[in-house]
């Protein structure tokens, strides 16, 4: 699988991006070329970038086309529902994720194109790219990094980037 230079490469616990290296932590899972919902792996591939979201009222915008995460948002990962593996808002009947949390995970959040825009049912819903809770504590499939990194990184991303998962 190649990778660009402007691509995020992720080998083991390490995320490389011009030409620096940021520990990362992958899903508990580990990295799986058959991921499925609930498995909490992280998907091996090379995954667009289509879009960023943060939280206005903890962070700056990290980049002009980053979009603001509101207390009503979430992101949908039950496979019965018809917007599975898209964003949405709260109140709502079928399992979802809230973006909006107590905790900081998700101030600012890397969305990638794993099983979307047209959601496989069950192959998995959203594989972010955000803060992580602790070095080395596992994610439920996403990559995380540290917040100094995350922010470093994100102003940097450009149309091109992929993120490129090789194990």
């Amino acid at each position: 699988m190649r990778a660009r230079a402007t691509d995020l490469v992720v080998t083991g616990r390490t995320l490389r991006f011009l030409g620096r290296r940021f520990p990362c932590t992958l899903g508990r899972g580990g990295v799986s070329a058959t991921k499925r919902e609930g498995d909490g792996a992280t998907p091996r591939g090379r995954h667009r970038l289509i879009g960023m979201l943060y939280r206005p009222d903890r962070i700056a915008r990290p980049a002009d086309w980053a979009l603001p995460i509101r207390p009503r948002d979430i992101w949908s990962d039950d496979p019965a529902d018809p917007d599975y593996n898209l964003m949405g808002t709260f109140p709502r009947a079928t399992s979802h994720e809230r973006l909006f949390r107590a905790d900081r995970l998700y101030d600012l959040v890397i969305l990638t194109d794993w099983n979307w825009p047209y959601a496989v049912k069950g192959r998995g819903s959203a594989i972010f790219i955000h803060r992580w809770r602790k070095p080395g504590h596992p994610t439920e499939g996403c990559v995380a990094l540290a917040p100094g990194h995350l922010s470093w990184i994100a102003p940097r991303i450009r149309h091109s980037t992929r993120l490129v998962v090789l194990g």
